[in-house]
């Protein structure tokens, strides 16, 4: 069937450029979806139901009003109900996507309308995962697994990993997934060895509170789980006062970690405290080089791509998250990008790699061909 579906002759029936044409409408329409992603995954929404509505006055948004990129320029970026501003980003989601996948066919579509499709729908992933990683600083699983699985499953048509034979296509793509969670995973490990606590200094007198899932400093709050990537992490502070919802302490030292809270010599659940509320003037927290959703994303990344790209990755994402967060530091402070989310540098290099001429590509598996101890038989 796909094999039909694909066939080049079928293809060129219809002019190249008319294509073009259709491959950014349909990029377009795939950005509407991916709003709606963005929107809805971090939250743990159903992208399915209900339909796109208003997020102010949950005014349900009728086909007509929902076409992409022209519906946000004739309600000039308000909800038509009761004109709420609607961020621009909708808009600029769906014309990104839509030029990504343009230039995927410019780029494949002259030698296989199959890859042209195939680097789309990866591209739109990295959409997905930047947007939502800039905000929230997060990667979902159903972007990071999910893309895992995508890859290696793309990975059985061999010219995705300028392969012979399916097998060796799906080799490629194991490797790529292994070489990429292993390469993060070790920087994640070395990181945190390395840099793994943050000593933060708080005001004289400053209140802060531990509810169920976060811990409320005063200029922010911190989800346990971007805390306590191990069992073993620790919060760490020496509280003039601590209140627990049945006893005070005064002068204490505490000890926060998944499985136990110390305070002094005693020992509790942290499940069975649902809250308390400390005043210190510093508080050590633990902290990564990199989050683990960076891990699976390489992982999905090197199941595409193949393990040259993820080094490749992995170089020119730092390069770029450098010079952006040099750059940042420089012009708004180094408060404000002391954290940054490392995907979106990650996805730009996957872009830069998929964009990248055959050529140059070659060049690089040819140079560090020397370097696989994984190779299949079946390649060029």
């Amino acid at each position: 069937m796909f094999e039909t579906v694909f066939n080049p002759e079928i293809w060129a029936r219809v002019p190249f450029h008319l294509w073009s044409v259709m491959f950014f409408l349909l990029g377009s329409i795939v950005g509407s979806f991916l709003n709606v992603c963005i929107y809805r995954l971090p939250r743990g929404l159903s992208v399915v139901t209900p339909p796109s509505h208003c997020p102010h006055c949950q005014y349900s948004i009728p086909w007509h009003l929902n076409l992409p990129l022209i519906t946000w320029l004739l309600l000039r970026g308000r909800c038509r109900q009761c004109r709420a501003p609607i961020s621009i980003r909708y808009f600029l989601v769906e014309l990104l996507t839509g030029a990504l996948f343009l230039g995927c066919w410019l780029n494949y579509g002259p030698t296989s309308a199959r890859l042209a499709l195939i680097f789309s729908l990866f591209a739109a992933g990295l959409v997905v995962a930047t947007c939502i990683d800039f905000e929230h600083f997060i990667i979902p699983d159903e972007i990071t697994l999910g893309g895992v699985a995508a890859g290696l499953l793309f990975s059985f048509y061999p010219p995705l990993h300028e392969q012979r034979t399916a097998l060796a296509g799906f080799w490629q793509g194991v490797v790529g997934a292994l070489v990429g969670w292993g390469l993060v995973y070790g920087i994640v490990r070395l990181g945190k060895v390395m840099f793994g606590r943050q000593r933060v200094a708080l005001p004289v007198d400053t209140r802060i509170v531990f509810s169920e899932t976060a811990v409320h400093l005063p200029d922010r709050d911190i989800p346990y789980e971007e805390l306590f990537y191990r069992q073993s992490d620790e919060i760490i502070m020496q509280a003039r006062t601590l209140e627990l919802i049945d006893r005070c302490y005064q002068n204490v030292k505490v000890r926060l970690s998944p499985r136990r809270l110390r305070i002094e010599a005693e020992e509790f659940n942290p499940e069975a405290i649902h809250q308390m509320e400390a005043v210190s003037t510093e508080i050590v927290l633990p902290r990564e080089a990199m989050g683990f959703g960076d891990v699976k994303f390489m992982a999905a990344i090197g199941a595409f791509l193949g393990w040259p790209a993820t080094l490749f990755a992995l170089v020119v994402s730092s390069v770029i998250g450098s010079v952006v967060g040099v750059a940042g530091m420089m012009m708004q402070g180094r408060e404000r990008f002391a954290r940054i989310p490392y995907g979106p540098y990650l996805a730009a290099a996957a872009l830069i790699w998929v964009f990248l001429p055959l050529d140059t590509r070659q060049e690089v598996r040819a140079l560090l061909a020397v370097l696989n101890p994984f190779a299949a038989p079946g390649a060029w």
